[in-house]
């Protein structure tokens, strides 16, 4: 990565300007706030911070499908794929990095519309809207899983308030999520500062660990009393439908490890933003050991009645993921606006209305799997492997190398490739699941 102690120093003074510009490559969000602000004092985020906040943006709903994806891909496939999604992801988020220094955007926005104009910057922050919708959408639907209970083909799994207390109006789905949405969510929604989420960050990686903790546990006094059974290692291949059903666990896989969003904020708010690519590695390494841990001891508990989540507690992760997602949406709405942070009644008026977008969501749609298909086919795919390829094709400033532009092409290929396979996979499923029976 090209880091030029000219383009280093540029960046901490512009960082530390008090004066406002709105224009194509300025952040979403002044990354340094003036006096008159309304802020306290804020005098960069710590190396700790900014990992958990990394992290805490990639581990999240992805942690309770993988288990699923393990049962479809098997064990020695499923691991494979995980690894090698982190490397990609890697070198996506570095050529982001190394083309956002040499055309000094500080945002992911500011990087499109500097390489593709006006266009390519709408496009990222359309692309941010559909997937971090759709991955919060995914959180209230575990969280209605877990506390009200949910039916999977024809079978009924109660909640936990239900099986406590049995089944009342007070434990629905709907009442659940919203007393969720009004006592957690929306008091969390209201930071508008993301070093401010570092708390919860580490609530939720915290949560995500005791979590793989507890399934390691029960997995091994299973395997002592011997009642774990062999798991599949590689997938079951007996005709061509089943081979490109494989293919429907790719956008889930991708979904796990976007981050791409928030590299550019938790990069600004960094002390020295120099240390981001250390951030990232290490971020990346945390994150690839968990999901691996959990596939493996998920499935090993579980086997083939493994369902579409393992229902982890994962509400905590719920405003690393909103903090973007309003940011977008307000790029999008009011380009020429001023910072966001500033205003006070566009900030809540924009909270509002994604809140409840997405608690509607979570009420009508029925399972975290249909949520990850598409968001993962679509939005997730495009924020982390072609947009940054696309970046590195265009090549404004001629910094990228031959090995830059074949890994870009690769990316893409494999990424239009096994997507629209993906979504031919589920339309397929999906009509031949609701075709009438032949007597």
């Amino acid at each position: 990565m090209t880091t030029g102690s000219v383009n280093s120093t540029l960046e901490k003074k512009s960082r530390k300007s008090k004066q406002v510009i709105v224009d194509e490559k300025s952040p979403l969000l002044p990354t340094k706030h003036g006096v008159g602000s309304g802020f306290d004092e804020f005098n960069g985020a710590s190396f700790s911070g900014a990992v958990f906040n990394l992290s805490t943006t990639i581990v999240g709903a992805g942690i309770m499908a993988l288990p699923a994806t393990m049962k479809q891909l098997g064990l020695i496939l499923g691991i494979a794929m995980i690894i090698f999604m982190a490397f990609l992801t890697q070198a996506s988020i570095e050529f982001l990095l190394r083309f956002s220094r040499t055309s000094k955007s500080a945002s992911y926005g500011g990087l499109m519309g500097d390489a593709f104009g006006k266009y390519g910057r709408m496009l990222i922050q359309i692309c941010v809207l559909v997937n971090n919708i759709g991955v919060l959408v995914v959180y209230m639907i575990i969280i209605g899983d877990v506390l009200s209970g949910t039916t999977s083909e024809g079978v009924h799994h109660a909640g936990v308030l239900e099986g406590w207390f049995g089944a009342h109006w007070w434990n629905t789905r709907f009442f659940i999520l919203l007393i969720t949405t009004l006592v957690i969510f929306a008091p969390l929604a209201g930071l508008k500062r993301i070093d401010s989420l570092r708390y919860t960050s580490t609530l939720s990686v915290a949560l995500a660990v005791v979590f793989l903790v507890i399934t390691v546990g029960i997995t091994v006094f299973k395997l002592i009393n011997g009642t774990v059974l062999m798991p599949r290692l590689l997938p079951n291949v007996t005709n061509v439908a089943s081979f490109f059903n494989l293919f429907t666990s790719v956008p889930v896989l991708v979904t796990a490890f976007i981050c791409h969003y928030n590299v550019h904020s938790i990069a600004n708010e960094l002390d020295d933003n120099i240390e981001i690519k250390s951030v990232v590695r290490t971020s990346l390494l945390l994150c690839s050991s968990v999901y691996v841990m959990t596939s493996i001891f998920g499935y090993l508990l579980f086997g083939d009645a493994t369902l579409d989540d393992l229902r982890s507690p994962s509400d905590a992760r719920f405003p690393i993921v909103f903090y973007p997602l309003r940011l977008n949406m307000d790029g999008l709405l009011f380009p020429s606006a001023r910072p966001l942070a500033s205003d006070n009644s566009r900030f809540a008026l924009l909270s509002t209305a994604l809140i409840v977008i997405i608690f509607l969501g979570a009420n009508f749609i029925p399972s975290i799997w249909d949520a990850f298909q598409f968001t993962g086919a679509t939005a997730a795919v495009c924020i982390g492997f072609i947009l940054p390829s696309a970046i590195v094709l265009r090549d404004r400033y001629g910094i990228a190398t031959k090995k830059d532009k074949i890994l870009s092409i690769f990316m893409i290929v494999l990424a239009i490739f096994s997507n629209l396979v993906a979504v031919y996979s589920d339309a397929y499923s999906l009509l031949k699941k609701n075709s009438p029976k032949s007597e």
